[in-house]
């Protein structure tokens, strides 16, 4: 068993950690900020009058992402049902609506192309995820993200000898407790025994109902963000994470 230190919170008997990937492990916010954008005026393209709402809808005040709205935080089905839903009040039937709308997404991302690039692992993340593996800590990353791009994140950086587990939101949506309690029992850990790390209240929410060992809250430069308040200990870096013992 291992002792975690977090900030100034110390987590006993630990086996494993659970890592959200966008705006945690991956630096993802110029990105998503793009996509967003590129989405919101392909439909507009259309459907003149809709590109700002569906800015709004997505999380996007005056081109700064709200790390707690829909673009931050939900799936790629859930994104395209709002977007769907924007475009259905103009009178288009819904399943013209939601065509229009994953046609729009499809074309968005494959204008931006490789995310990689874009999306860049946070500096100093390697070290704590080498850190911690080498502690003998098990580790896994849970995504909103689809399971093929947290895979294709995990091989760009290399972190297949970190990290034993790659979901996506394929198996399920946060924050539902389920979803956490499925990721520990694939990563061959007990939830009481594990720790989620996150950027977003689903992330906290999720975990605290599965009866994780304890929540991280992370929010890059900046702990003392609103949406972090329920986690057990919100931090700025992960170089925060520290182990004491095993």
């Amino acid at each position: 068993m291992i002792t975690v230190q977090v900030g100034d919170r110390l987590f006993e008997n630990i086996t494993g950690i659970i890592f959200d990937k966008d705006g945690t492990l991956a630096d993802s916010q110029n990105y998503l900020r793009e996509l967003a954008q590129k989405r919101a005026r392909l439909i507009d393209a259309q459907i003149p009058g809709v590109g700002e709402p569906l800015l709004m809808a997505f999380g996007m005040v005056d081109g700064v992402l709200d790390p707690t709205g829909l673009m931050a935080v939900g799936s790629h089905p859930e994104n395209a049902i709002a977007a769907a839903a924007y475009i259905a009040e103009t009178g288009r039937s819904w399943f013209e609506a939601l065509d229009i709308a994953k046609k729009a997404f499809a074309e968005a991302e494959e204008i931006l192309g490789d995310r990689s690039d874009t999306s860049p692992l946070f500096t100093g993340s390697l070290e704590v995820l080498k850190f911690c593996h080498d502690a003998g800590l098990k580790l896994g990353i849970l995504s909103m993200d689809s399971t093929a791009n947290v895979e294709i994140f995990v091989e760009t950086y290399q972190l297949q000898d970190y990290i034993q587990l790659k979901m996506g939101a394929e198996f399920g949506l946060k924050p539902d407790p389920a979803l956490f309690l499925q990721a520990c029992a694939t990563l061959g850990t007990e939830p009481r025994q594990t720790l989620m790390i996150g950027d977003a209240p689903g992330d906290i929410q999720m975990a605290k109902a599965a009866g994780a060992a304890g929540t991280v809250g992370i929010c890059w430069g900046d702990a003392t963000q609103a949406h972090l308040e329920t986690a057990d200990v919100a931090i700025a870096n992960l170089d925060d994470v520290k182990i004491l013992r095993g």
